[in-house]
């Protein structure tokens, strides 16, 4: 059948204006003040004047071939409403939660994004030509707690738009909440991560095809709260894990911190063509500057790590750490049963962080350097504050071959720059962080989520500050979802969240491998996408608007 051209609004908008420029300075895009959060208030996303986004998917486009748990991009098939088959996307009017009845549908919330050029795919239409552009993604909630995987055929016309690739694994069960997802070239699969500790979390492997053939590796790397993962040019996997902490006690005045409790690992593989054989866990052990020996959590003394001269020297400017990389599990002489990753880092003296969430190889450093985040307390009450983490890091990891390597200090967070996730490189030496603050936080100080470039080039211990590109709004359906947030028999989430923000060209040979090259945006292919999680759950690519800063416009 011939590719049929979709008119409607999914469709990319075509750019016919000017590009910008590859050198990508921090001068080429304009900083945009963050939105405010006021209450009952929707308000639209605003980017750099550079910038432009285009709708690539929603949570209300159907699937092309639906199931019993969901029909709908973003939504599962939990509540109905008067019509068949047509998940509740709004409540009704007058209605307000119970515990007895939810008034909508539980909304899946789509979460990271992979760009893939792939071709000869199918779908669930046989004599459909899907073309060869396509984006994956996980879902992070379900009803049930149930998730699934879905591809939005971005070259597809509406009926085929997208393609829903997974509900369960090869033995049948159930796929969990998703959270992470990367494309591992070695084996040509996709690896997708689920943030809920052990037991439940963990790494999937999936193929392209239909139905997705997806794989457990919690006997292979373990089973923790994994989210993002990123892999080098041997095929080693470098995953950050957001696992909460204990609060603080009341006691100490510490009860809005929390403990940090979270890892940064590396998985050596046997054989980077078949995870499934097996490898090596390590994880990151940092060597303190206040005492001898490395940093290393404390069992039952919150109160003590929160506030300790470690977790103050770690967020401390121009103070550079050595590494180590600490062996937790070897399937030669472990075997391939389920384990803990979490607690053996902790028995093997690795370094706790207060949740990293994602991190990425700068690109052309020959896969030497890993810049990675933390999430901190996302509350601006956090007796924590910046000097400790509780705003949210950024750090370098300098590897140096083997087992060793360096950390710095890039960001130190505040109230307004805070809560880290997602990221990924916008040039050779910038990187795109988003925030994933939360209502409470959002609230607190009065804006909602913002994407920041940083330079790795600029010394932010000056008090320079990074250029805010996307200052998200809140659509109409997460502000309604804002009101009912915290009332009893209310599932879903509240504001917008910043999620899956990816820079790629697609390429999904070894040598495309996120790293490898330097991104140059909008130009040889390379492209820019997010999600506007919550809400609508709507997935945007990012365009070049035409618009240069400095340029006259005409009369």
């Amino acid at each position: 059948m011939k590719m049929k051209k979709w008119l409607q609004i999914l469709v990319p908008v075509l750019f016919l204006g000017t590009v910008l420029s590859a050198k990508n300075n921090n001068d080429t895009l304009t900083s945009v003040p963050a939105n405010p959060k006021v209450a009952g208030q929707s308000s639209p996303n605003v980017l750099s004047p550079e910038l432009v986004e285009a709708i690539v998917g929603q949570g209300s486009v159907r699937l092309e071939n639906s199931s019993g748990l969901t029909s709908y991009y973003g939504y599962d098939n939990d509540v109905f409403s008067t019509m068949p088959d047509l998940p509740r996307m709004l409540p009704a009017p007058g209605t307000v939660p119970l515990a007895t009845a939810k008034v909508e549908a539980t909304k899946t919330e789509p979460d990271k994004n992979t760009y893939l050029i792939l071709r000869g795919q199918d779908g669930a239409d046989p004599k459909y030509d899907y073309g060869t552009h396509f984006l994956f993604q996980e879902h992070e909630l379900g009803a049930n707690n149930q998730s699934y995987i879905t591809r939005i055929n971005l070259d597809a016309d509406g009926p085929h738009r997208i393609t829903l690739m997974a509900t369960a694994d090869v033995n049948g069960t159930a796929l969990p909440p998703i959270d992470g997802s990367v494309w591992y070239p070695f084996s040509g699969r996709l690896l997708f991560s689920s943030e809920q500790g052990f037991p439940n979390g963990g790494i999937w492997q999936a193929t392209t095809d239909v139905p997705s053939k997806v794989e457990d590796l919690k006997g292979v790397i373990g089973s923790s709260a994994y989210e993002g993962m990123q892999a080098d040019n041997r095929g080693n996997i470098i995953i950050v894990e957001d696992a909460s902490g204990a609060n603080g006690s009341a006691a100490a005045g510490l009860s809005h911190a929390k403990q940090p409790n979270s890892f940064v690992y590396r998985f050596i593989p046997y054989n980077p063509s078949n995870l499934m054989i097996g490898g090596k866990l390590q994880a990151l052990q940092v060597m303190s500057k206040a005492h001898s020996g490395p940093i290393v959590f404390h069992a039952g003394a919150a109160d003590a790590d929160i506030k300790s001269q470690d977790t103050k020297d770690l967020r401390t400017y121009g103070t550079v750490f050595q590494t180590n990389w600490v062996q937790i599990h070897d399937t030669a002489t472990d075997g391939f049963a389920p384990f803990n990753a979490n607690s053996l880092a902790k028995t093997n003296l690795a370094t706790p962080f207060k949740r990293p969430e994602n991190g990425q190889f700068r690109p052309s450093s020959n896969f030497s350097e890993f810049v990675f985040d933390e999430t901190g307390d996302t509350d601006i009450q956090t007796e924590a504050g910046s000097d400790y983490g509780g705003f949210g890091s950024i750090f370098r990891l300098k590897l140096l071959g083997g087992n060793s390597g360096f950390l710095t200090l890039l960001y130190k967070g505040d109230a307004a720059h805070a809560a880290f996730d997602n990221c990924a490189f916008w040039s050779a030496d910038q990187v795109v962080f988003v925030e994933d603050a939360g209502d409470t936080l959002h609230t607190q100080r009065n804006a909602l989520d913002s994407a920041y470039l940083f330079d790795l080039d600029t010394d932010y211990s000056r008090g320079k500050q990074p250029v805010r590109i996307i200052a998200e709004g809140r659509d109409p359906s997460a502000t309604i979802d804002s009101g009912f947030s915290g009332m009893t028999g209310f599932q879903n989430e509240g504001d917008n969240e910043i999620t899956g923000f990816h820079i790629s060209d697609g390429d999904a040979s070894v040598r495309g491998l996120i790293g490898t090259e330097r991104p140059t945006p909008f130009e040889h292919g390379w492209r820019v996408f997010y999600t506007q999680q919550h809400g609508d759950n709507i997935t945007w690519e990012i365009l070049p608007s035409g618009h240069r800063h400095g340029d006259e416009e005409d009369d």
